[in-house]
């Protein structure tokens, strides 16, 4: 529930969405509004327009979801709402919804908001003023349980290692926050699965992790929900197989980069600031042995972990004063999906040259992230944690 006394002049906020045909038919469905300048082709040919355009309110409409959610958010009692049209708006335009708290009203706890929105090209197609009421809980005792609440983010949770390592922090009591990009099928199946196993809450999150306003908005609903979030975990792969030098391309290796890079300084970005609030954090990446222990032509995976080695090590420094804790975990090869293209005969070989003659199990790797997001790791960041049976030890 969002407070008057938080919201400050100068707040802004601002949501994204490209206008479709569908939008467009939903809108009349909805309405009831099928005027021929917005649905019909031919008709609109012979207008000034000569493209059919979206209907005004339908643009507009974007305005009650900035203000529902991101300012001021929940509590939000839109009363009333200047607007103008400046230009037209069709199907293919990919609009930026923009809201800034340009006054507030104390005797009436409400606010006046300037609501923009702009095109692809940067142009202002709708202005108007918002007067928005901020309708407050009545204050009552706050439940100690959502205070002590243990939250974890798992980025990657349909995975073997993450939806292992969801099932092991459920068990201890962690209320789960499974990240998905494209499976929706198996994050719901894994819900279900939790909640036969703890009476934690357990939310569903979709995100593109490579898109910094994906993530922003995930943290943002998130922050909505959840008082505090006290460690992430990013288990999320991208599936890779040998290749030559000499068949190398830069994609291949901006590929790996983007996924083990691009994606955690996107929500390493969004997510430790409710950590610091909080002077309590974990953090944990997943690296490889393969680091320490190099394979023939896999140069742009182990490129893009080398990588991330030293990013989580910088940022271990950067965030240790804040109260933020970063580490890794090394695996070896892992029983997952991930290693399903691997020939058995590698397989065996691999388990028979490793001292504790066996792949690791995702249970393995589960088992030192909760470790290391646990109270029993305060005193541990910057480091990497081996799960490898003994085949690297240093």
């Amino acid at each position: 529930m969002t407070r008057y006394s938080k919201v400050n002049v100068g707040d802004t906020a601002e949501i994204k969405h490209t206008i479709t045909k569908t939008d467009i038919q939903k809108f009349v469905d909805l309405t009831g509004d099928n005027n021929q300048l917005h649905v019909d082709k031919e008709f609109a040919e012979k207008t000034s327009f000569k493209k059919p355009v979206a209907h005004g309110m339908l643009g507009a409409s974007f305005i009650s979801t900035i203000i529902g959610t991101k300012i001021p958010g929940d509590g939000a009692l839109w009363y009333a709402q200047s607007l103008e049209f400046l230009l037209p708006v069709r199907v293919g335009d990919k609009l930026t919804i923009v809201a800034k708290v340009i006054k507030k009203i104390d005797r009436q706890n409400s606010i006046e908001i300037q609501t923009d929105i702009f095109n692809q090209h940067k142009q202002k197609v709708t202005t108007g003023v918002a007067k928005v009421k901020i309708i407050e809980d009545e204050p009552q005792e706050e439940d100690s349980s959502i205070n002590n609440e243990k939250t974890v983010l798992i980025i990657g949770a349909t995975g073997g290692i993450g939806s292992q390592t969801a099932r092991t922090l459920a068990k201890e009591g962690y209320s789960i926050i499974l990240h998905y990009h494209s499976n929706k099928t198996q994050a719901d199946k894994l819900k279900k699965e939790l909640k036969i196993l703890t009476d934690k809450r357990i939310v569903i999150v979709k995100a593109n992790i490579l898109k910094d306003s994906d993530v922003s908005d995930m943290v943002f609903e998130l922050s909505r929900y959840f008082k505090k979030i006290s460690a992430f975990v990013n288990a999320s792969t991208l599936h890779f197989g040998n290749i030559k030098l000499e068949n190398m391309e830069w994609s291949d290796i901006s590929s790996q980069v983007d996924i083990n890079i691009k994606s955690n300084l996107n929500i390493v970005k969004n997510i430790t600031p409710l950590m610091q609030e909080n002077k309590h954090g974990k953090i944990v990446f997943m690296t490889t042995q393969a680091t320490e222990q190099y394979n023939s032509e896999w140069l742009h995976y182990i490129t893009a972990k080398s990588a991330l080695n030293g990013f989580a090590k910088a940022l271990a420094v950067e965030l240790a004063p804040k109260g933020v804790r970063v580490n890794l975990v090394s695996a070896g090869m892992t029983n997952t999906n991930l290693i399903s293209d691997i020939p058995e005969k590698v397989k065996l070989i691999t388990a028979a040259r490793t001292p504790l003659k066996r792949l690791a199990e995702p249970q393995d790797v589960a088992d030192a992230i909760s470790y290391l997001i646990s109270e029993k790791s305060d005193f541990l960041t910057g480091e990497t944690v081996r799960v490898n049976g003994g085949q690297v030890m240093i």
